[in-house]
């Protein structure tokens, strides 16, 4: 019975995905699916109904192939696991409901085939969920990884002179490397004066302020001062409404402007030369 389902989907394929593509636009909360470009959302459709007639009429093996790569085309797209869940029922009563279109269901067989809609989709929705969640966790763990090795060394620019450009989403964990990076770096380069660049940083809510002026007290202590550079006008809007205090800070909007008072607070400056 299996075959024949598989054989029946596949033979209406053509009206089945449009049909289905139309219920998951109805039901898109998130937008994932409304955003892709008509060609990616028609082939990402297909796709995913070869993974679901590959669980009814292929072998285990080449389910699971399809299973992963799908998993990962889905997490790659910011789909969310819930809105998979409701294109797999969605799937099931499209099918169900072609089926009872085109009398494919009789009295006879209907208990039948429910029985084998249960021990498709059930088993179908488990094992997607289960290889999405695997795959969405390996996701997360290389993108921590990219953003530890984007979370900041402390480069040397001038003698006593070092900058951290951070860039990225800075949360707790994130905050607490910087600050171990930022003071090994202070000593190793015995920097008087440390730039923190925040030009890359998307967001400066209260959290990350704190942390930010954490990282400026610790600075302190082993000697050095430290300034925030790249300071945004929406973000200086920000700061304000917010009512973070960044009184102990020099602060400039540039990167180039810190390096000029850094090079003054060290008795330098920068000079042009004529030919």
């Amino acid at each position: 019975m299996n075959e024949k389902l598989a054989l029946f989907i596949n033979r209406h394929l053509n009206d089945i995905l449009p049909a289905w593509q139309e219920v998951l636009e109805a039901d898109d909360r998130e937008g994932s699916f409304q955003m892709l470009a008509s060609e990616m959302r028609d082939q990402t459709s297909r796709e995913f109904a070869e993974l679901m007639l590959t669980n009814l009429s292929e072998s285990h093996q080449a389910y699971e192939h399809r299973l992963n790569d799908f998993s990962e085309k889905v997490v790659r797209l910011g789909w969310s696991i819930v809105f998979v869940t409701r294109a797999i029922d969605a799937f099931s009563r499209t099918v169900y409901a072609k089926m009872e279109e085109e009398n494919f269901i009789g009295e006879d067989d209907i208990r039948d085939y429910i029985n084998v809609f249960q021990n498709w989709i059930g088993p179908m929705r488990n094992s997607i969920i289960a290889a999405y969640s695997k795959t969405w966790e390996r996701t997360v763990s290389l993108q921590k990884i990219a953003l530890q090795e984007l979370s900041a060394s402390l480069i040397p620019v001038f003698d006593k002179i070092s900058v951290m450009p951070l860039v990225g989403t800075i949360d707790t964990e994130r905050a607490k490397l910087i600050m171990e990076n930022l003071l090994q770096g202070v000593v190793k380069h015995r920097a008087e004066v440390v730039l923190l660049d925040i030009t890359g940083v998307p967001v400066v809510d209260t959290m990350v302020a704190h942390h930010i002026i954490q990282a400026a007290d610790a600075v302190r202590l082993v000697g050095a001062k430290c300034m925030l550079v790249g300071i945004r006008p929406e973000i200086a809007q920000t700061i304000v409404t917010l009512g973070i205090n960044l009184n102990d800070f020099t602060t400039t909007s540039t990167l180039q402007r810190g390096v000029e008072q850094a090079l003054a607070l060290t008795d330098r400056k920068i000079v042009e030369v004529e030919e």
